[in-house]
């Protein structure tokens, strides 16, 4: 019996099935499944019970997941305490909404890279309710996203948040909400239902109201003349400091943005942890050089 053949009967247990975990641990699917085999047959016994859905663990396989996930956990706490983190080595998957993604995220990626020089990072950009469910599926170590995430398996990191400001174009003086549109974030996030909820109640049912997953793409149109809407000033200073728009108040001001560092707690990993904890230290560095 081998730490690769139990790390991988780990990650086939933890996503059910063998293209997963191979896509996971970056082997081909035949050596996931023969290091599996070998396994069952070293400890003569099943670990799995394969049909035509997902595979279910055994008795025996139940058992071997709690050892295995002990087993991990040593060996990312070995790796941690006792090796040097710049040797650590493996894929780091990372999804972050684009509000950070335009913000902070260049510096926590600069900060991680010197902490684990050696290990690759994959980088989605995405709204929040995507990387939400890649995260809860297994495809994301670290989430960097409108939360927290509300699940037992999740553990949530606060950040600092982001004020929203209401701006228009400078050609464009109008800012009668009932008027001139309003866009703001995708029509899948809590900013816009939040902010629909609040316009109906002010404005009423005539008030249009545009939605955008891209927040550059938003900026742009209300630089246009076409439209108004609340963002972070970390979004719009560009825009700002062309002379393209400019803040007004409406005579209210949405909710701030709340976002936290969110990961899945088992298997725990060291590596994940700390790159939650670098996120906050970086993200609270760049809150208080970053006037609000």
């Amino acid at each position: 019996m081998t730490f690769d053949q139990i790390k991988t009967f780990l990650w086939v247990a933890r996503l059910g099935g063998f293209r997963k975990a191979a896509e996971r641990l970056n082997l081909s699917q035949p050596a996931v499944s023969t290091r599996i085999a070998n396994l069952e047959q070293e400890l003569r016994v099943p670990l799995f019970e394969r049909g035509p859905g997902e595979l279910v663990l055994t008795k025996h396989g139940t058992l071997l997941l709690s050892y295995a996930e002990q087993m991990l956990f040593v060996e990312e706490e070995i790796k941690q305490r006792v090796a040097n983190p710049s040797e650590a080595e493996g894929l780091f998957r990372v999804g972050a909404s684009e509000t950070i993604a335009q913000a902070w995220l260049p510096d926590f990626l600069k900060a991680f890279s010197e902490q684990y020089p050696r290990v690759n990072v994959d980088l989605r950009v995405d709204i929040s309710l995507n990387l939400r469910a890649e995260l809860l599926e297994r495809k994301l170590d670290l989430a960097l996203l409108m939360g927290p995430v509300s699940e037992f398996s999740v553990e949530n990191v606060v950040l600092p948040s982001f004020d929203l400001h209401w701006y228009r174009a400078t050609s464009n003086p109008q800012t009668d909400l009932a008027k001139i549109p309003v866009i703001s974030y995708s029509s899948q996030t809590r900013p816009h239902r939040e902010l629909t909820s609040e316009l109906s109640r002010r404005i009423g049912p005539h008030c249009r109201i545009y939605a955008s997953a891209s927040l550059s793409a938003s900026l742009k149109m209300i630089a246009a003349g076409i439209a108004v809407g609340p963002y972070p000033r970390a979004l719009a200073n560009d825009f700002l400091e062309a002379g393209q728009i400019v803040e007004f108040d409406p005579g209210f001001r949405p909710n701030p943005l709340s976002f936290t560092a969110s990961y899945l707690s088992e298997p725990r990993s060291f590596l994940v942890e700390n790159s939650a904890e670098i996120a906050r230290s970086v993200a609270q560095v760049w809150d208080e050089t970053h006037p609000q």
